[in-house]
């Protein structure tokens, strides 16, 4: 056995066989790179800036997998080359092993071992001499590089679809937003001919704003806390944002951020913001990894860990789509509130309304969805490609199919109903998104921030003067009144 091994070896390979591999390795490779930067070019020419940091935080996830794929490698020789005692390696299966009877000469866990440790040269008794066995096999570390491989591919596919999809939904809302660019500002409603086109667009915006407090906080019963949630748990699954709702919490966020520019593009501003947080989903964080250990060191056979880890994703989903339709209900019953004690009834956008005042962690739950759904998907698969249907690892039937069915459900609700919610809902945040400046302004007030950081109070008036040619005039910022662009 010792000499088949050897004569398997890169030694006794023919050349041929070994440059044509090689080849063939280096040129899907380099299409590959070549692809992600003719992408990279391709964005950069449309001002996709946003997009551009996603690919290259794609990139980089790329690299963390090659330093894996590198570590495992390089470190298989010395990996099995451990020995452990038996009884550290002789429970918490994927598999129940079959029974055996005690004077079998080897387990298979050892039998697996022993036939990759030929081909060093080193004796499969090395660590049988001790009275221990192999960690692992070369075979085992194999699969798991094949596997994070896989689990990392899955998760920027299940992303970019998310987002392509969600995208596309976001883009029926444009529509709405035309209605009022086509309108004249107030400004412009006095000329000759714009009076009555204004009149028409606040009679309509009148309208959907009725519509959405008579929808949300009209009748005693819909103020009532339980009532509230209910509707929102099931309104989630459909018409998550109707076109009343899209006016009002367009008007909230104008008169709260963009008073001077009634005419502000929201829907473009929203579509810019996703790009920008498409970035910070596309990764794979370093806890996410640190939950890929605890699901592998949680599949132990009979324990159906996979099955009750799947409900997961769904049941946070389904919690994060019903708070942000609660959301959408609490600002129309804070405008009924101000309406009854006289004041201006205008909704304004506010921090509290999220989960320990924090807007973000809507964006961490997802990030947390997506990548716990990619996970089960992913996993399916490789057990599906490497061991096949029937393997033990892959549960039974009963179990395999609901799985597979909540896998597609929350890839369907999360890209045409939560993420939607969260583009226009996070928007009723106290702060508005870097999004909402173009890439010169935004540029300018990094170059503030940098130079406040750097020198404190004791800027200099003369580093002042050098800054302030760098501000272009139409995008001036007030301090007490921010003029916003459109994006």
């Amino acid at each position: 056995m010792a000499e088949e091994e050897e004569s398997g070896s890169l030694e006794y390979t023919p050349t041929w066989v070994v440059a044509f591999i090689c080849f063939i390795i280096v040129l899907l490779s380099l299409l590959a790179e070549r692809g992600l930067h003719h992408l990279g070019k391709c964005l950069k020419r449309r001002r996709q800036d946003a997009l551009f940091e996603a690919l290259q935080k794609l990139k980089e996830e790329l690299m963390l997998l090659g330093f894996i794929s590198l570590m495992l490698t390089v470190s298989q020789a010395a990996i099995r080359h451990i020995c452990v005692p038996p009884a550290l390696v002789n429970n918490m299966f994927p598999c129940k092993k079959p029974l055996e009877k005690h004077h079998a000469p080897e387990s298979s866990h050892s039998l697996i071992n022993a036939r990759h440790l030929l081909s060093t040269g080193e004796s499969p008794n090395s660590c049988a001499a001790k009275g221990q066995v192999p960690l692992v096999s070369v075979e085992a570390l194999h699969q798991l590089h094949i596997f994070i491989f896989v689990l990392a591919v899955f998760h920027v596919i299940f992303c970019a679809t998310t987002m392509v999809l969600g995208g596309a939904r976001i883009k029926q809302w444009k529509h709405w937003e035309d209605r009022f660019k086509k309108h004249p500002s107030q400004k412009g409603a006095s000329k000759r001919g714009h009076a009555h086109a204004h009149a028409h667009a606040l009679h309509e915006m009148f309208n959907a704003n009725h519509e959405f407090f008579e929808t949300h906080a009209g009748g005693f019963w819909r103020r009532s806390v339980v009532i509230s949630w209910l509707r929102s748990f099931f309104k989630q699954f459909y018409g998550s944002v109707t076109k009343s709702e899209y006016i009002a919490l367009r008007q909230g966020f104008i008169m709260t951020h963009c008073r001077t520019n009634p005419s502000f593009n929201f829907h473009k501003y929203m579509l810019r913001t996703l790009e920008i947080d498409f970035k910070k989903v596309v990764s794979i964080s370093w806890y996410l990894w640190l939950f890929v250990v605890v699901f592998l060191l949680l599949n132990v056979g009979g324990w159906n860990t996979y099955f009750w880890l799947s409900f997961l994703p769904l049941i946070l989903l389904l919690l994060v789509g019903a708070k942000l339709e609660n959301i959408i209900s609490s600002l129309a019953l804070d405008v009924c509130e101000k309406r009854d004690r006289a004041e201006e009834a205008v909704i304004t956008p506010s921090d509290e309304l999220f989960w320990f005042h924090r807007p973000e962690i809507v964006l961490q739950l997802i990030h947390f969805i997506l990548f716990q759904n990619s996970f089960e998907i992913a996993f399916f698969f490789w057990i599906l490609f490497t061991y096949g249907i029937r393997s033990c690892i892959m549960e039974r039937l009963g179990f395999l199919i609901p799985r597979l069915v909540m896998g597609v459900l929350v890839q369907v609700l999360c890209s045409y109903s939560t993420l939607p919610l969260y583009v226009i809902v996070t928007q009723m945040g106290s702060k508005f998104k870097k999004g909402i400046f173009d890439d010169m302004v935004q540029s300018t007030l990094e170059v503030w921030l940098e130079d406040t950081r750097n020198k404190g109070e004791s800027t200099s008036e003369s580093r002042r003067m050098e800054i302030q040619p760098a501000i272009p005039e139409s995008f001036n910022v007030q301090v007490m009144e921010l003029e916003c662009e459109d994006p």
